[in-house]
This record gives structure tokens, C-alpha cells and sequence, in this order.
């Protein structure tokens, strides 16, 4: 008899963040934190574990990292530092599977961002540094058909961050001008809190991160690391 898939985020995971975003302060999440760990950062760290395997065989630079700590979850306390928004946490959670060189450099990553009512994955480059933004925008205008290629079959999102004239250096009337306007490069797809909530999200998280391989490889040889 086949053994029924773990399911990692539960009705309960959503129900933590949305209590969080009411009770945003630290007492409350002290006398909460057991339900973060075994409703939130428990199960996700199993997800990005159950991840890993299927991840690598896109890519073997893509690192899942189930710690708790310096992993692949980001941490659920927010930096406040210079932040008018005091509240101590972050009423989502959130997954970065990074290329093996992202820490060093600007890499194409994967993400999963978890909250009520608004489920989403992404891969690509994402608020990039300016050289790296000029490395891919260089590769656009060696490389327009293959360009066009990746775009067809990963469609890019609408980016808050996309200039309103054409960047300095570049032709305005070359054929793909709106996407040299752009600073970030990222594809992605939603999915509904009972399709994150279904044994085979594993498998249809990593099927939109295959279906976003063109767009990585593209922006990996782009910015000089391998794929």
C-alpha cells in the first residue's frame, strides 16, 4: 500500500500568521512560539528537505538548506532598525532556495511565499544590483531571439521597478525595450491555500520551478555562474 504524502503547510500554518498579524508583539509570540515551531518552522524545514532532491535535479547549483537557522526558511523577526513599522514579525513565511554562488554574488534563486490568502512562488533575479541588471540587459541584446524564447515560455511578471524612459546606453527602439527597462527579471504562478495545503505541493512547487528553468539558465550565463 503506497504511504499517503506528508502534507507541510496546514490549515493550522495559515492560521498562526493570521493570528500574528493580530497580536504583532513579542509577549504574544513568546507564549505562542511551541505553535510556530510545530505548525510553521517545523513542517517547512521538512518541506525544503522534501524539496532538495527534486530541486537538484533541475539544477545541482540550487541549494535547499533545511536548517533552522542560516537555511533556506527566512527568519520570522523582521529588522526594524530603520523601519517605521516597529512590529517585531513577519506575518508570512517564506522559503529562498539560492544558487550555491548567491551569497557571494548576484544569482538567479527560487522563492515560496506563504501567507493567508496570498500564496505565490517566484524564480529569477529580483531587485538585482545595477551590474548585474546590466549584465542580463547586455546578454538581452546579444541574445534577442533566444531572449524571446525564454519569454515565451516563462512570462515575466509586472515589475514595480521597471524605468519609465529606456536605460542610458541603450537603443529605445530595439525590439525588446520594455524588458531592458527592467530591473528585476522574475517569473512565477500562485496557488491557492488548499493547493498549498494538498499532499502534492512539493510536486507542484517544483513543477513551476521547472517550468521557470529557461528564464534561470538564461540569467545564470547572463551574470557568469553556472546552471
Amino acid at each position: 500500500m503506497k504511504k499517503p504524502a506528508e502534507v507541510f503547510v496546514t490549515s493550522r500554518t495559515f492560521a498562526f500568521l493570521r493570528e500574528l498579524a493580530a497580536h504583532n508583539e513579542r509577549p504574544w509570540f513568546e507564549r505562542n512560539k511551541p505553535r510556530y515551531l510545530d505548525e510553521v518552522r517545523d513542517p517547512l524545514l521538512r518541506f525544503v528537505a522534501a524539496c532538495g532532491p527534486r530541486l537538484a535535479k533541475l539544477s545541482p547549483h540550487v541549494v535547499a538548506d533545511p536548517r533552522p537557522v542560516g537555511g533556506s526558511l527566512f527568519r520570522i523577526h523582521r529588522d526594524v532598525r530603520f523601519a517605521k513599522d516597529k512590529s517585531p514579525y513577519k506575518t508570512h513565511a517564506a522559503l529562498s532556495f539560492r544558487h550555491v554562488e548567491g551569497r557571494e554574488r548576484p544569482a538567479p534563486g527560487f522563492y515560496l511565499h506563504l501567507a493567508p490568502g496570498d500564496v505565490f512562488a517566484g524564480a529569477g533575479l529580483w531587485h538585482a544590483p545595477p551590474e548585474a541588471v546590466k549584465q542580463v540587459r547586455d546578454a538581452i541584446v546579444a541574445n534577442p531571439a533566444s531572449w524571446k524564447r525564454v519569454t515565451r515560455t516563462c512570462a515575466l511578471g509586472a515589475e514595480e521597478d521597471t524605468l519609465k524612459r529606456p536605460p542610458r546606453g541603450y537603443d529605445p527602439t530595439h525590439p525588446c525595450i520594455e524588458d531592458l527597462k527592467r530591473q528585476s527579471f522574475t517569473t512565477g504562478a500562485r496557488f491557492t491555500q488548499a493547493e498549498a495545503c494538498a499532499g502534492d505541493f512539493v510536486e507542484r512547487f517544483v513543477g513551476t520551478c521547472r517550468r521557470a528553468t529557461p528564464l534561470m539558465a538564461f540569467l545564470a550565463k547572463a551574470v557568469g555562474v553556472p546552471w
